[in-house]
């Protein structure tokens, strides 16, 4: 077996040293392992997570699916926390804060959502986020967690919103981690079919899964950590079920694009702290803004202060200099506002 970072594939990786243009730092990436030979399926059966997974039956939509998740009991007397993730990601990607969590007392949930990471991937299915958020709010109920701390990333800042939109009962607090979602996407942007995102899925490669967030997430820095939570998209691109997650990728972009939580910001009444790092500039819709349009889409330094105001109960925490993933550029730095945040 051989490491890859926050995962282990089981599966014998080569050792090879693969040229590219997506910068200088790319050699420098991809000297522990070749990545064509990543090939995985649906569901990451030959990943490893970092904490045991474990399953859970959902009951949606005419149909019975899997869904995965990890889940640290608390230790003490703190409540738990859910971590939600973001579209590019699953549940493993929050190992580092889940274990610092955890030994601060709190329990920690991290279930990767229906259609992401190790759970079913229905393609005959209507995604939304309030099937996502009753989902997850279902996986709560099986565990008796009545009330806990909802912490979304990217996406997961969308879905972590409507959760708390629907459920506030259950919801103590809000967190936000560069959320996407802070702006109402169509206002600015042409709408496109779901054809149009399976298409585009369809010609994702590993070059242009790193190039992406090479430049949008990490402002054109590259190292083995940040190309390490690459490797299970590339894996299920080159893998057996790529055009299953071509259709699944694609019904849940048209997610994002025609389900807003920003307009309801106002009516969320649990206390909501955003943790934003100013150099994001994730704005899905920017290749397709409308004729015309002079808004600058994905501004998170300027987010920030805007949606604040429109929270009841809401504090703004702003790490400059990190981008779309302050958790895993900059640990220290977000951990002293995580640990702020939560009190």
């Amino acid at each position: 077996m051989r490491l890859l970072g926050l995962f282990v594939a089981l599966v014998s990786i080569s050792v090879s040293a693969v040229s590219s243009d997506l910068g200088a730092a790319e050699s420098s990436v991809v000297k522990g392992a070749d990545i064509a030979s990543l090939k995985y399926d649906a569901t990451l059966s030959e990943i490893t997570y970092p904490f045991d997974v474990e399953h859970f039956t959902v009951e949606s939509q005419g149909q019975s699916l899997d869904m995965a998740y990890m889940y640290l009991p608390s230790t003490g007397t703190k409540p738990v926390v859910v971590l939600l993730h973001g579209k590019n990601f699953n549940g493993a990607y929050w190992q580092q804060t889940a274990r610092y969590l955890h030994q601060q007392g709190y329990g920690v949930l991290i279930p990767d959502q229906i259609g992401f990471g190790k759970s079913a991937k229905p393609t005959e299915y209507q995604y939304s986020f309030a099937a996502l958020a009753s989902h997850t709010k279902a996986l709560m109920s099986s565990l008796d967690i009545k009330e806990s701390i909802i912490l979304g990333h990217s996406m997961g800042g969308m879905l972590a919103s409507r959760f708390a939109l629907l459920y506030p009962e259950s919801t103590s607090k809000l967190l936000l981690v560069n959320p996407i979602g802070l702006e109402n996407y169509l206002l600015y942007s042409q709408y496109k079919d779901v054809d149009f995102f399976y298409q585009q899925e369809l010609k994702k490669t590993a070059k242009s899964i790193q190039a992406y967030q090479q430049k949008n997430y990490y402002a054109g820095q590259w190292s083995q950590r940040y190309a390490e939570l690459t490797y299970f998209m590339i894996g299920q691109v080159q893998g057996p079920d790529k055009d299953t997650i071509a259709q699944v990728n694609a019904l849940t972009y048209d997610m994002i694009f025609t389900q807003p939580v920003i307009d309801e910001f106002s009516h969320i009444k649990v206390p909501t702290r955003l943790i934003l790092g100013t150099r994001d500039r994730t704005a899905p819709g920017r290749n397709w803004q409308k004729a015309g349009n002079t808004y600058e889409l994905g501004r998170f330094d300027k987010l920030g202060e805007r949606v604040v105001h429109t929270l009841q109960d809401g504090k703004l925490y702003q790490l400059s200099g990190l981008g779309h993933l302050p958790q895993v550029e900059d640990f220290e730095r977000f951990k002293a506002v995580l640990t702020q945040a939560l009190q």
